[in-house]
């Protein structure tokens, strides 16, 4: 039997991993699987070798506050890879965890064929890395076509995949009604699905929607959590006696609520793909500790945080960045769009151009088959 091990580093790895070993287990049956996963790959029967949070950092200071536990868990998870000795490991997102492991694994066992999905961001910061990867990858997955000059560039097997949260999904249409009663209208709030980002975040959206009740009475807010964090959100909610909020983190309702809703607000990072494909207008804020802040301003190449923008050169979604990231500039911002809906009409429209280039609406399906032929 052909085994493979699912690396993952965070619950949306784990999320994007889930959806390619789906569409491989249609395929095939007789393949075993251990991982580093979460929820997403857990209901999919495979077990994860320790709980996903236990690696869950974010931020340069993070990191060297937990040097010595991640050090560990990388000993941990080489060890436990090696023992398995699956034919493959398949590493998924979070780099800076995940290709460590790979490295490591690489030179102990060259034998076991490595394969990442979601290239490292070389386009924003350290694009020197990818001659190092040249060691250990031995096939990259990417989620964006203009990402494979730089692999080809030093003859790094790669494979466009397009990005699987694009995927055309079937539509199973799911009641929300007795999430949302009273016919109101819902905006959909990503605070982020990390402890780090939840404390910085929230104390800023809870101010925002206190700010937005004062303007307008018919408006429900809903909050995108993962099961770990839900009961945290809601008892904030609660403590703040916030009757017009929610939380909720079963994916499918969700999605659910995601295309019911009338605008978003996001932090960078993947979410905002889906919340393009949901064509649903928003705004991305973000905000980290002030020394993380400087490191990152210091490397990164690019103007933008987020992916749409980034592509299109131009700031087709706001972005509400580091100061800038406000509860009255969120107010500001949010409430300009929802005054104007050709503004919010003219973002769809923009954003749909950049987004078709992102999708083959196969992407996990040609993510499963890379894997298959190299078993």
């Amino acid at each position: 039997m052909k085994k493979i091990f699912i690396l993952t580093g965070e619950p949306s790895g784990d999320k994007l991993a889930s959806t390619v070993i789906s569409k491989l287990k249609q395929k095939s049956s007789d393949i075993e699987y251990l991982s580093v996963g979460g929820t997403h790959l857990n209901s999919l029967g495979i077990k994860s070798i320790y709980d996903l949070k236990d690696i869950t950092y974010i931020g340069f200071t993070s990191v060297l506050f937990n040097i010595f536990k991640i050090k560990k868990k990388i000993n941990q998870t080489v060890s436990k890879i090696i023992e398995f000795k699956p034919d493959i490991l398949f590493s998924v997102d979070s780099p800076d965890f995940t290709l460590r492991v790979a490295e490591r694994v690489k030179k102990i066992n060259p034998d076991i064929k490595v394969i990442h999905f979601v290239a490292p961001q070389v386009w924003v910061w350290r694009e020197a890395r990818i001659k190092k990867f040249k060691s250990f990858l031995d096939h990259v997955l990417l989620l964006f076509p203009f990402e494979k000059k730089y692999f080809e560039k030093e003859n790094i097997k790669s494979t466009f995949t397009g990005h699987p949260l694009l995927e055309n999904e079937k539509n199973t249409k799911i009641d929300i009604s007795q999430i949302i009663k009273d016919h109101k209208k819902i905006i959909s709030i990503f605070p982020g699905s990390r402890q780090s980002e939840l404390d910085i975040h929230l104390p800023i959206l809870i101010d925002f929607i206190k700010m937005m009740n004062s303007k307008y009475n018919n408006i429900f807010y809903i909050f995108h959590s993962t099961k770990e964090y839900n009961k945290l959100i809601q008892d904030k909610l609660i403590k703040e006696n916030l009757k017009n909020c929610g939380s909720i983190s079963d994916e499918k309702i969700k999605s659910e609520i995601l295309k019911s809703s009338i605008f978003a607000v996001a932090k960078s990072g993947t979410v905002s793909l889906e919340i393009c494909n949901a064509k649903i207008p928003s705004i991305i804020i973000y905000k980290m500790n002030i020394i993380n802040f400087l490191i990152v301003k210091m490397l990164v190449k690019v103007k933008y945080a987020n992916i749409i923008n980034i592509a299109a050169e131009d700031e087709i979604i706001p972005e509400l960045i580091q100061t800038n990231c406000n509860s009255k500039n969120i107010f500001n911002k949010v409430t300009t769009y929802l005054d104007n809906n050709q503004l919010m009409e003219r973002q769809i429209d923009k954003y749909q151009i950049i987004l078709n280039d992102f999708k083959t609406n196969k992407s996990s399906e040609i993510a499963a088959s890379v894997l298959t032929s190299s078993l």
